[in-house]
């Protein structure tokens, strides 16, 4: 089993704050509601929310309907959602699922 953490960043940016939230581990059923306490709380009006994900090591389902609930809730508070560092597994789900284009990519 591989350890799971959520570790979120508030950082200035050029015209904003940006909050970027660092998951580390599987993406599923059981650390989904981790993400989503982590972020809950922080209000996103014209903030950019941004998923590093360079170190998940998997992402069912699960992940997928976290991923768009977050960013229907960056929409409806007039923030945006961006994701980094997608691994392979993740991009596939993604691709699979006709959902990559709707999270725009940071480097």
């Amino acid at each position: 089993m591989n350890a799971f953490d959520v570790d979120v960043a508030l950082r200035p940016d050029s015209a904003a704050v940006t909050v970027t939230v660092t998951v580390t581990g599987e993406l599923d059923l059981a650390t989904c509601p981790r993400v989503v306490r982590a972020t809950e709380t922080i209000p996103l009006e014209g903030r950019t929310l941004t998923l590093e994900l360079s170190a998940v090591t998997f992402m069912d389902p699960s992940g997928l309907n976290m991923l768009l609930g977050l960013r229907e809730r960056a929409r409806a508070e007039g923030g945006a959602l961006y994701l980094a560092g997608v691994p392979d597994q993740a991009r596939t789900v993604l691709d699979l699922t006709g959902t990559g284009d709707l999270f725009p990519l940071r480097p």
